[in-house]
């Protein structure tokens, strides 16, 4: 190449950067708004912290906030705020789109949570909802009963054969079996094997390790689509995400070749609304279907498995709270294998607080969910231009000194207090965030909480092994909080069973 056209070529990058650079600081509508100049300049900075430090940039927006306060310019077109008070504001608006930037990094844009126009959400949504109502989730409760009785044997042949059990691999078992039952119709099985072994979660885990990279390079999003096998080459950990959405895709294509008599027969299941033939095209293409089938399966497994860990984790390491809880339950459940309604479980305040508490640490969710807002909104004395992209991270929320003293302590007694004192305390747990955006799938969570912690703890008496408070400590931001390991894994051993 001519050293000269060369010369040219980088004098006018060099001049567009410049020049962006002043734009960004100086006249972009978040000019006024706090925060370092380099985050306002390029989005290099948090790419930083997320790529190449690994999901460290949730804990440099909260140095920006301890530095610059409550309202922070993160990046250069969104604003993050820490004020648990305002939460309420950026999410519970009836209108409001996702920033198309950030849902890239779910590698599933047909998803409805990959949805960034408001209406077109709203019509995905309204198709699963039904499935997810509290009258559905009672409907369906035996399933969750039984399922939580496989975990029971998993735990009764533990203690007969005195062998450890990883806590996490059997809830992520027991949650995928259920929302695959719940969405096919048909349970994939984890805990109908003796090692447990969860190709989903494992496809789960791979995905998020990439998440971060999918977000800032639309390039990489688009060879995760067109070219797996080269991607899955390059990075072997991803082969098990790609076998589980040519698996789902092939459940598609078996499912348009038509059902039997008997099959039509059978409950409609969240698959087959999903590929009704009364949908538009352009809403029941393979890749449509397939996306929004792995969100709903990535959605109900992780994250509610994610608090059964975290909460058995703090129970069984402090007995008081572990015999405070046990008289509780034995009040509705007399016999360690009684089954008792969700309704009566419910009415249980600790175990009520236990679950609230174990939802407020665990974490499950820390990435940021930028709002979109068509509107202004006001912070203080601050005025933020529709259009912006504005978050805060459930994170802060939870982890907020000002409403959770001693938020690093599992204390469950706290909501037991605010009760007491008429406050109300469970404004601040959003684990499933708030609005038209909340997670489908809280009913169905809390329905598996419940009968998860009420039976467990009523029948057995488990030792944590070789898992330490530090072990567990979300240090890093992989759309799920991870420690410095890659995974989030508690051990047990099963001491006995509770007999009276």
């Amino acid at each position: 190449m001519d050293p000269q056209i060369l010369w040219l070529a980088c004098a006018a990058t060099v001049g567009y950067i410049l020049l962006k650079s002043i734009y960004r600081l100086y006249f972009h509508p978040l000019r006024k708004f706090p925060g370092p100049k380099l985050a306002a300049i390029t989005s290099l900075y948090e790419f930083y912290y997320n790529v190449i430090r690994s999901g460290k940039f949730l804990f440099e927006i909260e140095r920006m906030h301890e530095q610059y306060g409550p309202i922070v310019r993160i990046n250069p077109r969104e604003i993050h705020i820490k004020d648990p008070d305002f939460y309420d504001q950026i999410y519970i608006s009836r209108r409001q789109d996702k920033d198309p930037n950030h849902v890239r990094s779910l590698s599933v844009p047909l998803s409805s949570a990959a949805t960034v126009p408001h209406e077109l959400h709203r019509r995905r949504r309204e198709l699963i909802n039904p499935f997810f109502s509290k009258r559905s989730v009672v409907g369906l409760e035996h399933l969750v009963q039984d399922k939580v009785a496989q975990v029971g044997q998993h735990l009764t042949k533990a203690l007969a054969n005195r062998t450890v059990v990883s806590l996490d691999e059997l809830f992520a078992g027991l949650t995928a079996d259920v929302i695959s039952q719940y969405t096919f119709g048909q349970s994939i099985g984890i805990l109908d094997t003796a090692n447990l072994r969860n190709e989903f979660r494992d496809a789960l885990t791979a995905a998020t390790s990439v998440a971060h990279i999918a977000r800032f390079s639309p390039l990489f999003e688009i060879m995760l689509t067109t070219v797996p096998r080269f991607v899955e080459w390059v990075n072997p950990r991803l082969k098990g995400f790609f076998d589980v959405k040519r698996s789902v895709e092939g459940t598609i294509h078996d499912t348009w070749k038509g059902k039997t008599s008997k099959d039509i027969e059978k409950p409609k299941t969240i698959f087959d609304t999903l590929c009704d033939p009364s949908l538009p095209a352009e809403e029941r293409t393979v890749e449509r279907i397939r996306d929004e089938a792995l969100v709903i399966l990535a959605a109900g497994t992780e994250t509610t498995a994610r608090v059964l860990t975290i909460g058995f984790f703090h129970i069984y390491r402090n007995p008081a709270i572990l015999q405070k809880l046990r008289d509780e339950i034995k009040q509705v459940m007399p016999q360690p294998t009684d089954r008792v309604p969700l309704a009566q479980l419910e009415s249980l305040p600790y175990l009520t607080a236990i679950i609230n508490e174990s939802f407020r640490v665990s974490h499950s969710v820390t990435v940021r969910l930028p709002r979109v807002l068509p509107t202004a909104l006001q912070y203080k004395d601050y005025t933020i231009p529709p259009g912006t992209s504005i978050s805060q991270a459930i994170y802060f929320v939870h982890m907020d000194p000002t409403v959770f003293p001693s938020p690093e302590t599992f204390r469950p007694e706290r909501w037991i207090e605010a009760t007491d004192n008429g406050e109300r305390l469970n404004k601040y747990l959003v684990p499933f965030t708030k609005g038209p955006r909340i997670c489908v799938g809280l009913n169905l969570a809390y329905s598996e909480l419940y009968q998860v912690f009420a039976t467990l703890v009523r029948r057995f008496d488990l030792e944590i092994y070789n898992t330490t408070p530090e072990s567990i400590h979300v240090t890093r931001d992989m759309m799920i909080g991870l420690s410095d390991a890659d995974e989030m894994k508690v051990h047990s051993l099963v001491t006995g069973t509770v007999v009276d």
